[in-house]
This record gives C-alpha cells, structure tokens and sequence, in this order.
C-alpha cells in the first residue's frame, strides 16, 4: 500500500512553494523597508488593540439547558479558537461612536447614566454596534464585527464569570433553583457604581485588555439558545433564538436585540446590566500570519 503524503511534504513538492515563499518574501521586505503600496499601511488611528494567539480554554458553555424539562446548569467545555483573536483593549468609547452618529451611520446612544471624561459609550443595542462595526469597516479598511462569546470568554481569561447555581443536576426542586439564583444574583450586587468609568477605570486582565469586567456589559454577535440533553450531557436538541443575543460582562446575560437600557425591560435573567456598550474583534488580513511567521 502506498503511504499518503503529509501535507507540508506535499506542500514542499508542490509548484505553488515558490511563488507562496515569493509574495511571503516580498511582503516581508515591503514591511522591513516602508515600500510604499505593496502592503496597505495600517490605520495608525484606529483602535488600540490586542492580539491573542490560539490556546486550549475551558469555560462554562452558554445556554439554557435542560434536562427532562427541567434546568440544569450549563456544561464546561474545552474550545480552541481556530486563529488569532485581534481584539479592542478598551470598549467603544462615547466619542469615538460620536463620530459614527456624526457621520449618520450611527443612531444617537440613549445612556441611562451619564459618566465624565472619556467613557464608554452606553445605552446602544445590538443594532447600533453592529452598524458602528460597520462604519468602523469602511472608515478604516478592516475588516470589524462583534466578537462571539466564546471569543469573549477567551479574552476575559481567568475573569470569565461562571454562571454555575451548583446545584445537584438530579434536582428538580424549582423552588430551590430560584433559590440558589436569587442568592448568587445578590451576591453580585457590586460597589462599583452604575455611572461609566473612564477608560481603563477597572483594569487590565492577564491578556492585557481593559475593562472585562467593569459596569458595561458589552454585546456579542452570539444567538442565546434553549438546549435539551440527555442523562449522559448528549445533546438531544438545541433551538437558537437569534432575536435574543449574549451580553457578557460581570455576568453573562441574554438581551432582545433592540434595548438599549436593560433596566426598562428585555429579556435579561437576574440583576439587570447597568450598562450596554461594546467593543469589537478584527478580522486578521491574509498575509498578517506570513508576516508573523517570516519574523520569527
């Protein structure tokens, strides 16, 4: 039987090596010596960002879940994501959003509560981020877009809240979930305050990005879903209800797409969020990994 080839064996045979190591070189080059055109200059005023390479991380699944009708606490999972993660360091500020608003891509923010200096911007729904997002794209030549929850969970690191009630899954007692719920929502009860921080206010995590987990809660691309499983955690079924997406912050919560201030309504569990703002993930462009490959 013949043996299949590996594939950097294939690769390294292959016609296309030649021309893969040309533009990677002449990229490299272009980069090394400032030529101007061949590498499209970045938009040294765009945001500030972080970039965090792929790793195996463990965090509590998002979701409703249940099991024989009756709610149980979400599963842990293992993920990995699948490239970099290019994300902001600090959350949409309010006058950088301005000046979406000002350039009428943007409707006007709604916020509950007024901060002073450079804050977030708060009292935006799903819509207005993604059109900022938008915006955001076209001004700079990039490629924006709301991270996921995972991607966010990711970022947040160790910081990550659990949504775990801890219960035993074998108990149907409701009244005790409500329980275990109502004293974990007043154990979050926070002196943090409700007006938006400057910038920074709430520090730095271990992966270098502001603001994880301060009184905005920022929204994320992800549908909150209902899901169904088994005795043995197999999934049975999963229906995703994509009007309603995933808030993360000091907890995680699902939100309607269309509020702006969760305190007049939607569909958040708990502890209403103080604030709704965001921050956003950027798409690496295609020869950013041969240029970080060829530098090392």
């Amino acid at each position: 039987m013949t043996a299949l080839a590996h594939p950097i064996d294939r690769l390294r045979n292959s016609v296309a090596l030649p021309a893969i190591l040309l533009v990677a070189g002449a990229l490299l080059i272009g980069a090394q010596l400032d030529l101007p055109g061949l590498i499209p200059a970045p938009d040294t005023n765009g945001p500030e960002t972080v970039t965090l390479v792929p790793a195996d991380f463990t965090y509590r699944a998002e979701g409703h879940f249940l099991r024989n009708g009756n709610p149980i606490d979400a599963p842990m999972v293992t993920a990995r994501l699948d490239a970099p993660l290019v994300i902001m360091k600090y959350q949409v500020s309010a006058a950088d959003y301005a000046a979406c608003v000002a350039d009428g891509a943007c409707a006007p923010a709604e916020p509950r509560n007024i901060g002073v200096g450079d804050v977030p911007v708060t009292g935006v729904n799903y819509d207005d981020a993604t059109a900022y997002a938008a915006w955001l794209s076209a001004k700079t030549g990039q490629d924006w877009a709301l991270p996921t929850d995972r991607q966010w969970a990711f970022a947040a690191g160790k910081g990550f809240a659990d949504d775990a009630l801890g219960l035993d899954d074998g108990n149907t007692n409701p009244a005790e979930r409500w329980l275990a719920n109502y004293e974990k929502e007043a154990a979050r009860e926070s002196d943090a305050g409700r007006l938006p921080l400057a910038l920074g206010s709430f520090g730095i995590n271990e992966n270098g990005i502001a603001d994880m987990g301060g009184n905005v809660w920022e929204w994320t691309q992800t549908c909150h879903r209902r899901v169904h499983v088994d005795a043995d955690g197999a999934v049975l079924s999963e229906v995703p209800a994509c009007t309603i997406k995933v808030l993360d912050g000091q907890h995680r919560t699902p939100m309607s797409f269309f509020i702006r201030d969760a305190k007049s309504g939607g569909c958040s569990v708990g502890i209403p969020p103080d604030n709704l703002g965001f921050r956003l993930v950027r798409q690496q462009t295609w020869y950013e990994p041969l240029l970080d490959y060829f530098r090392v």
